[in-house]
């Protein structure tokens, strides 16, 4: 089916209060697991490209984005593309010839004010040109070689005050939140903060993203949909599946030399952990309502 977009989805799974799944992809594999399993839960995703996987490509973004736009177009559900995490404004701007209809602004490691500044340039720059934007605020630990903050560290949390701010002044259409979650967890161990999750749902009118998804246990998932989440990101439990697979299949055929032979199980099993969060979410059977 065509396209959709990131807004439709958030946008409906706002209204069945629940939540969209977004899922990283790297190679085709990627690609073709995750509508493999969101056509398994019958639930709309998104399939997301971030500025280090574009990176890996080369610095290539079209033959990547291409592929996605081909699997979403054969798939038999919704479903979307988006841009994330990015910093350069010429991948920015990319974006929208490339299949993507939304994309996620990253300057949070800059200082409040130079955030600020600098998603707003970027917000009104896609909404010029028709795309959503999420931005994020409060720091996450974990990601390009910084450690995983303390929870009660400076900067481990979003604050519900400086976030209606940030919203109000920049325009974004969607904000990823600080409640405890860590980018590439391979433990699913983090324990979200509820209550400023609850004091965050009051205070902003649009949809909240839960980024380092990987590592939240499934009662956190579902509490912090239940909470105000609107979209929740998964990246590196795909890639602890496909690795899984490999090395289990390289274990047990130490001769294989065709990738296409442990690549498939990697797929199957990345795709049977989409299906998974998806109904952890509660978005299954979600593609037609």
């Amino acid at each position: 089916m065509p396209l959709t977009t990131t807004g439709a989805l958030t946008t409906r799974a706002a209204r069945l209060r629940t939540a969209v799944a977004a899922f990283n992809i790297i190679t085709l594999e990627h690609i073709e697991a995750v509508v493999a399993g969101a056509e398994a839960a019958g639930a709309p995703v998104v399939l997301q490209v971030s500025q280090n996987a574009v990176k890996f490509r080369g610095g290539h973004l079209r033959p990547l984005a291409r592929a996605a736009v081909s699997a979403a177009e054969r798939a038999g559900v919704p479903v979307a593309l988006h841009l994330d995490h990015v910093q350069s404004d010429e991948l920015l701007r990319q974006a929208r010839d490339a299949g993507f209809s939304s994309v996620m602004y990253d300057a949070a490691r800059l200082p409040y004010a130079e955030n600020l500044t600098a998603t707003q340039a970027a917000a009104d720059w896609a909404h010029s040109q028709g795309l959503w934007i999420e931005a994020e605020l409060g720091q996450i630990g974990g990601k390009d070689g910084r450690p995983p903050l303390d929870a009660h560290a400076p900067g481990a949390r979003t604050d519900p005050a400086e976030a209606r701010d940030f919203v109000a002044r920049t325009g974004v259409d969607v904000l990823a939140v600080a409640i405890g979650s860590t980018h590439a967890m391979t433990t699913r161990t983090a324990v979200l903060d509820h209550a400023l999750l609850e004091r965050l749902s009051a205070e902003l009118t649009v949809p909240l993203v839960l980024h380092g998804s990987s590592g939240v246990p499934d009662g956190e998932l579902v509490k912090a949909v239940e909470g105000g989440i609107g979209k929740v990101n998964v990246g590196t439990a795909l890639n602890t599946a496909l690795t899984r697979a490999v090395r289990d299949h390289l274990g047990r055929h130490p001769e294989t030399v065709d990738p296409r032979t442990y690549l498939a199980d990697g797929r199957t099993a990345m795709a049977e952990e989409v299906a998974r969060i998806i109904r952890v979410l509660g978005c299954a059977g979600a593609s037609s309502s």
